[in-house]
């Protein structure tokens, strides 16, 4: 037994010591070869570079390391750029990109080569290539003679690689946490943008006989994913912060979907006009739950052109705030509907439809003579907005933003809406008709008392339907208002306090002359209201709405300018018939005192 033992150590013994010869020879094979074959594997990589891409792109790294054990390799401060005179002449031949690329990181790693199908096969397959940590600046320049191309190399770089190789294969090309700065050089001067954590990965690059020709590839890749958190941009104007929390696109699916988008003021309402030194819109805009679906990638990277079949939005708030107790702004805001700022974007862009599923949208203003703020809100906004664009073309054959939507008006009313945006007009024309049912009164004292200066005691409104034409100028149009029973006090603002108190006596005045109780009335009399108002020119889209619905509620309930002079007419008098008494009282007080000093 002892004589088995000793044996089966001796057999252990001898192939442990194989094992290590192998691997000693191994290792210094590889060390060797990886040694020998730098100097060429150098030259080789920058030659299959500069060829593949006719001289557009050099390469340049400090080292190379390879191990044929693992199959892994190196390069160390990788330096890509492409050569400007080449350029110029690709643009004169009218074979440009639009894009350039600068790509500059202290490593990239290749893993899994397999050398055995490069020795055997005269195939190059690798697993991954590593780009940890890589700075991309990506200069962009629109040409033409680009817009019809396919996204395909007009010359595959096949062509290069077939006198040595059969195929190369990358099954995955990582980007990793890399940092962006993208150029556009479309205008009269450069304008940089920048975005840190960006991670894209790019699957399956193959260069083979037919990977050129393949429709299903976009730039001989089967696949792009890109991905980024946590992005932040400070506007210009050093008001407000666009954050992204994590954004996905797939290049198969052609979906992105944004987790959280937020436009965030720098500063809180109180201080928003401070800062700014005159009345201005404060918008807080957050979205939830974005997703872009049918995105045309092809066309962004060529073009420029952001085109999408559908865009999903819900769960999500946008509020507007104006403190016009500050001076407003002298230059004013026409030109500066949603419509309008549509067509003067940069980016060209468009999207066959926007679906909306509850959204919270709210208006509020501070007054600067109640000192009080007003406010609107619709709770619960559904609905959808078809051909938002700005693209000449696409103008030509539906020049009609449309938009239908619903909600809940002061978290009660039904309200149902549908706006014309005709995105030709030189004056920025659009129309709105639409209803709101069943709302009690007293609602409305939200935005009635501070900005109106008339609190509703009682009232129930059965339907309130309008119809209104607008432009930056004016609007006009009809206000149907069914309610019963309605009754209202008339505010003033109490000196030295920040409440306001019921004029008594215009309170009775206006109850009595001025507002109908009921619409119509117990005659079957039905007061249709004919709006024509003026937009001031510091007015934002949301003010001249309001305020020229509000019109017609005055209207409606028969606050016409005859009745608002009629009663005026009404309370001088009532004031004289007080300044008499109290001047009677006095000459009676002054009598009565001489009277008493004489005695």
């Amino acid at each position: 037994m002892h004589k088995i033992f000793t044996q089966h150590q001796q057999i252990v013994k001898w192939i442990f010591a194989v094992l290590l010869a192998i691997f000693l020879l191994l290792f210094f094979g590889s060390w060797y070869l990886s040694n020998r074959l730098k100097p060429r594997l150098k030259e080789e990589l920058k030659t299959l570079v500069y060829k593949s891409t006719q001289g557009l792109y050099q390469i340049e790294f400090s080292d190379v390391n390879a191990n044929f054990i693992s199959g892994n390799a190196f390069l160390k401060n990788v330096n890509i750029v492409p050569d400007t005179l080449i350029y110029r002449k690709l643009i004169s031949q009218k074979k440009a990109p639009n894009n350039l690329y600068y790509i500059k990181l202290k490593q990239v790693e290749v893993k899994s080569f397999h050398l055995l199908q490069v020795l055997f096969s005269r195939k190059i397959q690798i697993d991954v290539l590593l780009f940890d940590k890589p700075e991309v600046t990506l200069v962009n320049r629109h040409f033409s003679f680009n817009d019809d191309r396919p996204p395909r190399p007009l010359r595959s770089p096949y062509s290069y690689l077939s006198s040595m190789f059969k195929s190369l294969r990358v099954e995955l090309v990582d980007f990793r946490n890399a940092k962006l700065k993208y150029v556009n050089n479309n205008g009269t001067k450069p304008e940089v943008d920048s975005l840190n954590h960006l991670n894209v990965k790019l699957k399956d690059w193959l260069i083979d006989s037919l990977s050129a020709q393949d429709t299903s590839r976009i730039y001989l890749l089967k696949d792009i994913h890109l991905n980024f958190n946590n992005y932040r941009y400070a506007t210009p104007d050093s008001m407000y912060f666009l954050n992204v929390s994590e954004l996905d696109f797939t290049a198969s699916t052609r979906i992105l979907n944004v987790k959280k988008f937020e436009l965030l003021p720098r500063h809180s309402e109180a201080n928003f006009a401070k800062v700014n030194g005159y009345a201005r819109d404060r918008f807080h805009l957050q979205l939830n739950k974005i997703s872009l679906g049918g995105i045309n990638l092809p066309l962004a990277l060529q073009q420029r052109i952001f085109k999408a079949r559908l865009m999903r939005v819900s769960d999500g708030q946008v509020a507007v705030f104006n403190n016009n107790s500050y001076p407003s702004r002298i230059s004013d805001k026409t030109g500066r509907f949603p419509h309008q700022l549509l067509q003067k974007m940069d980016q060209k862009l468009n999207i066959d439809q926007i679906q909306l599923k509850n959204i919270a949208v709210s208006y509020a203003e501070f007054d600067r003579d109640s000192k009080q703020k007003g406010k609107i809100t619709f709770m619960r906004t559904s609905g959808f907005i078809n051909n938002v664009t700005n693209i000449t073309a696409l103008k030509k054959i539906n020049p009609t933003m449309q938009a239908n939507l619903q909600s809940d008006f002061m978290g009660q009313g039904k309200l149902r809406v549908k706006f014309n945006f005709y995105l030709n007009s030189a004056v920025g024309a659009f129309d709105y008709k639409g209803s709101v049912q069943k709302l009690d009164g007293k609602k409305l004292n939200q935005i009635t008392n501070p900005l109106g200066m008339v609190h509703v005691k009682r009232g129930m409104i059965s339907r309130f339907d309008f119809d209104i034409k607008a432009n930056q100028s004016s609007a006009n149009g009809k206000i149907e208002f069914r309610y019963n029973n309605l009754s209202v006090a008339l505010l003033r603002k109490q000196a030295g306090k920040d409440k306001l108190v019921k004029r008594g006596l215009l309170s009775v005045l206006a109850n009595a002359l001025l507002i109908n109780t009921d619409n119509p009335t117990s005659s079957g009399k039905f007061t249709i209201a004919k709006v024509y108002y003026k937009r001031v020119p510091t007015a934002s889209f949301f003010s001249f709405m309001w305020r020229t619905l509000f019109q017609g509620i005055k209207f409606s309930v028969g606050i016409t300018p005859a009745k608002e002079s009629k009663i005026q007419q009404q309370v001088k008098w009532f004031e004289q018939l007080k300044k008499d008494r109290d001047d009677r009282k006095q000459r009676r007080e002054l009598r009565k005192a001489t009277k008493t000093e004489k005695k």
